[in-house]
């Protein structure tokens, strides 16, 4: 069939694109590397962060002309390559947690690896990562992990995967820097390999090579992958939006994106969050005009600004404002705190000497001479500006002298804890400015428009909507359509289902293991969905505790049976029904007594459906119903 080797594919990419290299070089060459941590003697087989000399990191910007194997796009014969797999253990039908599996041959990447914050219904929990099953199964074909940006969804399952998997891990230079403060508190530093990838490099991955293409997001040094296969290129977005006018670093490679197009893209994963927002996303800069007003507002109060802890950009405009106006910057929350000495440390947030004080130091300034930066923009209960609304926080304490800017919008399904937020910081006299008309919050994350311009430029075979809840993907793919993508070359999937393409064809053709892994402490995996339902049937009904103690030769009870009871009701004024449910007990296992009945699973089935019933009957309730019983 005409099939392409391993060998000859790597030659005809590595002879592609030497006279762009040394062309390019100059214009993407980073700053010098600031001090840091990361270095050869703090990794195994790693370069310090700088742009890596491993072998497997191809200085060409391209792969080059398509091999033989690889359709071009107005060729009238095909032909059929070696099949390419693709799947997403996380991602998929749901925001967070991903994690994007490429397959070809014996060998394997994956794109990102990120955590999902549990919901409501998880009850404890304080992570959820994604099902690493098939990895661990198929880990002598793990090549490499491939990391778009460094924010939790994206990153914050590493630690869980290197437990399991040890992989080499590529990334932009400050993705890797948060990156290895993540590992480090696991202590998987020393045996981690980090290098450093800037964009248009290559990186090998068996007979597959990726490429890093710059684009902007709400966090620097973000990269979309072109995925360079023998069946032809893949192209995965990450998390992307068009910014003509960024905070830091270059505008988005539209140009690179347009000559893969025009050389023929076989598939293009695009993200979806923002599939539903007509037109464009605008620009970082927009907030920084917004603060320049809110900042003149607040002449004379001590100014709070919560944000995602990630935004380096903002944290940025809110730095230089707070210089123009001649205030100090203190930042409150152990994730913030993290980032920025990491974003300061490699030289991505620029802070003039005396600009940063300590937290523990605000009550030393006057109100007009403070900017306080927290965490808590999504009212989560634990966070800082939590903290600081039921005056809980240990430094901030929320007075009418405070001018309080939430920037960032609610998640969705964080309405109520923001809204409960707002409103106790302002019975406390602060005035609060959270509302969109003010401008100070504009999404990282590509609208219509901007979706619409990734599909006209790279020209995909194939489509597959990523990154996103199941209206997304499915809002996603319509809007494929309307851009002339077939609706049978558009594939909506969920975790799990493989997707496979020889470079004619696409379809699925199975299925892997995935799901969710709850983490609650230092448990990974120990909590699944029967404990979930008895924390869920605890919170909502109580429970009954029954305490028995029964002679082992006769059966007959020697002690109790008492009751205790827990969140069901309260005893003190329920002594009534309690002693009517004691009296029931009693009955019940003099019964099994005279019966003969010695097992006890039959006892304690026995205590736990009559008291079951006699409670629902009185009370229309269901509390957990726990007999012990004791023989001596």
């Amino acid at each position: 069939m005409g099939l392409l080797s391993n060998k000859s594919f790597m030659k005809e990419s590595e002879s592609f694109g030497r006279g762009q290299s040394d062309r390019k070089a100059g214009q993407n060459a980073k700053r010098p590397l600031a001090k840091t941590d990361i270095g050869a003697k703090s990794f195994k087989r790693t370069a310090p962060l700088v742009p890596s000399k491993n072998p497997r990191v191809e200085k060409s910007p391209v792969l080059g002309r398509a091999p033989r194997t690889m359709r071009e796009p107005n060729e009238p014969r095909e032909r059929r390559s070696t099949p390419v797999r693709f799947f997403a253990l996380g991602g998929l039908n749901e925001i967070g947690k991903n994690l994007y599996v490429y397959e070809c041959s014996n060998d394997m990447f994956i794109v990102d690896c990120g955590v999902a914050f549990p919901d409501e219904e998880m009850f404890g929990v304080d992570l959820v990562v994604p099902d690493f099953t098939y990895l661990e199964k198929n880990k002598e074909k793990l090549r490499g992990i491939v990391i778009t940006h460094g924010h939790e969804d994206h990153i914050g399952a590493l630690p869980y995967l290197l437990k399991k998997v040890n992989a080499p891990i590529y990334g932009t230079r400050l993705t890797l820097g948060l990156v290895e403060g993540k590992l480090k508190e696991h202590g998987l530093l020393s045996s981690a390999s980090l290098n450093v990838v800037e964009p248009r490099r290559n990186v090998r991955m068996g007979c597959m090579s990726v490429e890093f293409i710059r684009v902007n997001h709400s966090i620097p040094d973000s990269c979309a992958v072109a995925i360079h296969t023998p069946a032809g290129v893949i192209v995965h977005t990450g998390d992307f939006k068009v910014d003509y006018t960024p905070i830091e670093g270059g505008i988005i490679d539209l140009a690179r994106f347009g000559e893969l197009g025009n050389k023929g893209v076989l598939a293009l994963m695009s993200e979806s969050t923002n599939v539903e927002r007509p037109g464009y996303t605008k620009s970082e800069r927009s907030v920084g005009e917004s603060f320049k007003g809110l900042f003149t507002r607040a002449e004379g109060k001590r100014i709070i600004i919560a944000t995602f802890s990630s935004n380096i950009h903002r944290i940025q405009q809110i730095i230089d404002e707070a210089v123009i106006h001649g205030r100090r910057v203190a930042v409150s929350g152990r994730s913030m705190t993290n980032v920025i000495a990491k974003a300061v440390e490699l030289n991505y947030i620029k802070v003039p000497d005396g600009t940063l004080i300590d937290i523990e130091d605000v009550n030393k300034y006057e109100p007009d001479e403070l900017v306080i930066a927290t965490t808590g923009s999504q009212g989560e209960p634990l966070s800082a500006l939590s903290r600081m609304s039921s005056g809980d926080h240990r430094q901030v304490t929320i007075t009418p002298n405070d001018f309080i800017i939430i920037s960032a919008n609610p998640i969705p399904g964080n309405e109520k804890f923001v809204t409960r937020v707002v409103n106790e910081l302002m019975k406390q006299g602060a005035e609060v400015i959270y509302e969109s008309m003010y401008e100070v919050h504009v999404s990282g994350h590509a609208c219509q428009e901007e979706l619409k311009m990734m599909i006209s430029l790279t020209k995909p075979k194939f489509f597959v909507p990523i990154h996103g809840e199941y209206k997304h993907l499915k809002k996603h793919a319509e809007l494929a359509e309307g851009m002339g993508i077939p609706a049978d070359h558009s594939f909506v999937a969920d975790l799990g289902e493989v997707l496979e393409t020889d470079g004619v064809d696409m379809k699925f053709t199975g299925t892997v293991p995935s799901g969710m892994v709850m983490v609650d402490g230092l448990g990974i995996g120990d909590v699944g969905s029967v404990v979930l339902r008895d924390r869920k049937h605890l919170a909502e009904d109580g429970v009954m505790i029954i305490v028995a103690t029964i002679e082992r030769e006769t059966g007959k009870v020697l002690a109790g049976p008492d009751i205790v009871s827990r969140g069901f009701v309260y005893v003190r004024e329920s002594e009534e029904l309690l002693d009517e449910a004691k009296q029931l007990m009693n009955d019940v296992m003099n019964d099994l007594c005279e019966r003969g009945v010695r097992e006890w699973g039959n006892i304690k089935s026995a205590m736990r459906d009559a008291l079951s019933e006699f409670i629902y009957q009185r009370t229309k309730r269901s509390p957990m119903i726990l007999p012990i019983i004791m023989e001596v």
